[in-house]
């Protein structure tokens, strides 16, 4: 049985005495489940808050992203090996805002996943279609390839571990969502990708499904077979709807 993950991506969000607040209120609402895990990425800054607000809760904590690169004159970059001296757990790798808004490839990501794997981190590599590539029927040419770079990078062996969040770029922040037997075509075509190099780890493997997840549509999206939990933007920021999510797990 697979494990489940709700993740909360809280983006360009945050301040001190709001990460204490929101923090506060999910450790008061969000218990521990057997086989699943609660986690929230913040902004790099936070990571040494949260590692002294969480430390002992039943909520882990990681950052949105790391740098390909590991030490150097990269001005402005933080090492995956610095975030792991935070006591972070988890990295999100690949998010389609730093496709889209930063010039990501996925030789870039597949650089990035490396060091955080070598760092000690669970990458979170995020794959995706934007709704043009999806009305023009390429959803799986283009999700497909994100993978199957990770795989050509890696080795299927080398991906055993990490988690995989697919996030239909046409569903983020729009308050619109792939119905759940959408999101569970996508997800079922990524283990088909990678069962077709090893059965055992596309098994085993968490998909995440990250497109405007709310506390209303949690439970039928996590109902689908292939789908193992969430990884979540907007409602992460409001503790009853991170918990209500964490709920339907």
């Amino acid at each position: 049985m697979r494990n489940k993950y709700v993740i909360g991506n809280w983006k360009l969000n945050g301040s001190l005495q709001a990460n204490e607040s929101l923090v506060s209120a999910l450790k008061a609402s969000i218990q521990a489940k057997p086989g699943a895990t609660c986690a929230v990425c913040a902004p790099m800054p936070y990571l040494a808050q949260l590692k002294q607000l969480l430390g002992g809760s039943a909520i882990a904590w990681g950052a949105q992203d790391a740098s390909r690169y590991d030490k150097g004159a990269y001005t402005g970059e933080v090492a995956a090996a610095m975030i792991a001296e935070f006591g972070a757990r988890f990295c999100l790798i690949g998010h389609s805002e730093r496709r889209a808004l930063f010039g990501e490839t996925d030789r870039i990501v597949c650089e990035k996943l490396a060091r955080v794997k070598a760092a000690g981190l669970t990458a979170v590599v995020c794959v995706g279609e934007t709704l043009e590539e999806r009305e023009a029927g390429k959803t799986e040419q283009v999700v497909g390839k994100q993978v199957g770079a990770a795989i050509a990078a890696q080795g299927i062996e080398g991906l055993d571990g990490i988690l995989i969040a697919y996030e239909p770029v046409w569903a983020i922040g729009t308050g619109k969502t792939a119905s759940p037997a959408q999101a569970q075509e996508v997800h079922a075509f990524i283990r088909a990708t990678l069962a077709a190099k090893d059965a055992d780890i596309a098994g085993r493997m968490p998909i995440l499904y990250g497109g405007s997840v709310k506390a209303a549509n949690a439970p039928e999206l996590f109902n689908m077979p292939d789908i193992d939990g969430g990884l979540i933007g907007g409602a992460s920021l409001q503790a009853e709807d991170f918990a209500g999510i964490w709920r339907a797990l």
